[in-house]
């Protein structure tokens, strides 16, 4: 009465071998049935490409689980039965004029047997896709890209083999590379040129022989990992000769699937610096940097290496921020993180203790190294150029306290008498280093004694 030409098929089986040689312009089936059922009638239907486009419309009895997997498998619409003017509309809706020319069939020789042989190798490629779906989903409890990268590199040189595998992230923009150790510049060359990252962007390389050191191999396959719309980075293989028919199809349900990890993973890091980092200058924190320092005093009761640490004030910091705002407050603190940071050496503990106060620990250091450091610094943070909002330049300077570390000190202890240096440098003018005095340490070690006593002495 629609005006549509229906043919019938007596079960799923002849259905689908029907609609594969001849592809129709849509087909009804019913969701279970003898023989296959419409699920998989659906699946086969989808995956073949003379029939990827036709709509299947799927029947059967009223329920959320049967429509779930309807809409699952691909059907264009699931309608219950009974039900004939959802399903006349719903034709309506899904049959679209085609041209004349953009037909072509399958054909299928051994007919019900040959379906039922592509429906296990669709689901048994299906099953494939959702294992290696569920332990790329596994990496996301991992907590750093290092990690991730890792086990990464270690699951997926179970599945193919290949001459090195990367994988790029935008932001922060890094690159692991897993590659064997004799082609180990080669592969990052090629790595770095293939996903366009720069030769600044950090590089987590993983070498071993689970990668193969072959001088050359078919295409790269290079696909972004997407998480939603967003696009986190690039995940790029290079397969070895010959070149396996699965791996075009490996490297996008990788992509597909590694985005949630790669997004919890780098949420995850950025928590963890949250957590141990000043927002402001960059620095560790007073926390992170107690639990670091109490760690070096400890060693230096134990073995006697010296630690010295250094504590500075911005001077007349109020002042800056009564006179200019809190925001060129905030330019003064970031600038002075920032020249602490550039000017100390890497094994040095640099910190923001607390408010306009900054804290270093000199790991190897005595007394007069603790000096030198301090009067650098001091004098880098003078020669800092600032200026408000209005143009004017905010004039900084530092005060500054050095103490060493001594037997049976603590932190508190050290960092006590540092503190006292420093007050002593604000004291004596301003904008000076100031090393605690000899008599003071004498006096804390053999209190019974009067500093002038031990003075004469």
């Amino acid at each position: 009465m629609q005006g549509y030409l229906v043919s019938i098929a007596a079960d799923g089986a002849e259905g689908a071998q029907a609609a594969l040689s001849e592809p129709p312009d849509a087909v009804v089936a019913d969701l279970w049935m003898p023989s296959i059922s419409g699920v998989q009638l659906c699946r086969l239907l989808k995956a073949e490409p003379s029939t990827t486009d036709v709509p299947v419309v799927l029947r059967g009895p009223e329920g959320h689980r049967n429509r779930f997997w309807a809409e699952r498998a691909g059907a264009y619409a699931y309608v219950g039965h009974g039900r004939m003017g959802d399903l006349v509309r719903a034709l309506a809706r899904a049959i679209k004029p085609r041209s004349s020319d953009d037909s072509f069939s399958t054909m299928l020789p051994e007919g019900a047997a040959e379906v039922r042989d592509r429906i296990a190798a669709h689901f048994d490629e299906a099953l494939f896709e959702s294992v290696v779906a569920a332990e790329l989903r596994q990496l996301a409890v991992t907590g750093s890209f290092a990690r991730l990268f890792d086990l990464f590199a270690q699951f997926v040189s179970q599945v193919t083999s290949y001459r090195w595998l990367a994988l790029s992230t935008i932001s922060p923009p890094r690159l692991g590379l897993h590659t064997s150790a004799s082609a180990r510049e080669q592969s990052e060359q090629e790595a770095r040129a293939v996903m366009r990252t720069a030769e600044s962007t950090p590089l987590l390389c993983i070498e071993d022989d689970d990668a193969f050191a072959d001088e050359a191999g078919p295409d790269v396959i290079l696909l972004p990992v997407l998480f939603g719309s967003a696009h986190l980075g690039d995940i790029a293989i290079a397969p070895r000769a010959p070149s396996h028919p699965g791996d075009q199809a490996l490297v996008a349900v990788l992509a597909r699937e590694l985005g949630g990890a790669v997004r919890v993973a780098t949420l995850v890091e950025e928590t963890q610096r949250l957590a141990t980092v000043d927002a402001l200058t960059g620095l560790r924190n007073r926390r992170v940097f107690v639990e670091a320092t109490v760690r070096e005093v400890a060693r230096t009761q134990r073995y006697g290496d010296p630690l010295t640490v250094i504590l500075l004030d911005i001077d007349h910091f109020k002042q800056v921020n009564d006179t200019f705002g809190h925001a060129a407050g905030d330019v003064v603190l970031a600038a002075v993180g920032q020249t602490m940071a550039t000017t100390a050496r890497t094994t040095d503990l640099c910190a923001r203790f607390g408010g306009e106060e900054f804290i270093i620990a000199l790991t190897a250091t005595g007394p007069d190294g603790g000096v030198l450091a301090a009067e650098r610094l001091r004098a880098a943070v003078e020669a800092l150029e600032l200026h408000a909002a209005n143009g004017t330049r905010v004039h900084v300077t530092a005060s500054f306290g050095v103490a060493t570390c001594r037997r049976g000190d603590s932190l508190e202890s050290l960092i006590d008498r540092a503190d006292r240096a420093m007050y002593a440098a604000k004291s004596g003018g301003r904008n000076r280093v100031v090393l605690e005095s000899a008599e003071s340490a004498v006096a804390e070690e053999c209190p019974s004694l009067s500093v002038e006593t031990v003075v004469r002495h």
